[in-house]
């Protein structure tokens, strides 16, 4: 566990709910993942991502999926892939990806708060 924060420190974090409009294998990855496009609506648009989510999704399941990613990161370039956002997920008891979104259907570009 880290420091305590400031509510202004978690209000930096820009954190949205997207939905996976295509994934695709991601052969040249050191690890197992996915190359990501989610769509973030209208003010963001569609972001390209990675992620290693390859035990517990494939990439059919993935598209229209809702899911919650941090927007404000600086863009990272993951090999051939430039990931403009984190899609975020949780580890499961083996330490495999699950990834986290909305309980039910919400609109595009959300805010997490």
């Amino acid at each position: 566990m880290t420091g305590p924060i400031t509510y202004a420190d978690f209000e930096k974090v820009d954190i949205r709910v997207g939905r996976i409009t295509r994934a695709e294998p991601f052969p040249e990855a050191k690890k197992p993942a996915y190359k990501l496009w989610v769509d973030f609506g209208g003010e963001i648009g569609e972001k390209r991502s990675s992620a290693q989510v390859t035990v517990h999704y494939g990439v059919e399941e993935l598209v229209g999926r809702q899911v919650l990613a941090v927007v404000n990161f600086p863009p990272r370039q993951i090999g051939p892939v430039r990931s403009e956002v984190l899609v975020l997920g949780v580890p499961d008891a083996d330490g495999a990806v699950v990834l986290i979104g909305p309980g039910q259907e919400v609109p595009l570009g959300g805010r997490l708060f």
